[in-house]
């Protein structure tokens, strides 16, 4: 995956949380999110963060950037193991799901 392909799958990803209503937030780092809107909240606010990343030649650290947040968005249920890794493909088509919150 190169750069071009990370940001396309930051942008399928800022989609999802603004469809769903889900605002980007800064969570602190000492303490536990209470709940999934608050897991995706953080996620969401990630996602700027990682803009930069690809566009100062950071792929590394947008790679694990995005790691983290495909691993959010499965584990509350927003896409399967199968799509997520679709999103990564390279020329390969997205599959929209309804994903729970």
């Amino acid at each position: 995956m190169d750069g071009p392909k990370i940001l396309e799958v930051i942008n399928i990803y800022r989609k999802h949380f603004t469809e769903k209503g889900i605002v980007s937030a800064d969570f602190p780092h000492i303490g536990r999110p209470n709940s999934k809107r608050a897991i995706l909240a953080h996620c969401h606010g990630m996602l700027d963060k990682m803009d930069g990343f690809v566009k100062e030649g950071r792929i590394e650290k947008a790679f694990r950037w995005l790691g983290f947040v495909q691993g959010c968005l499965w584990s509350t249920r927003q896409y399967s193991l199968e799509e997520l890794r679709n999103h990564s493909r390279p020329g390969t088509e997205i599959t929209k799901t309804k994903g729970e919150l």
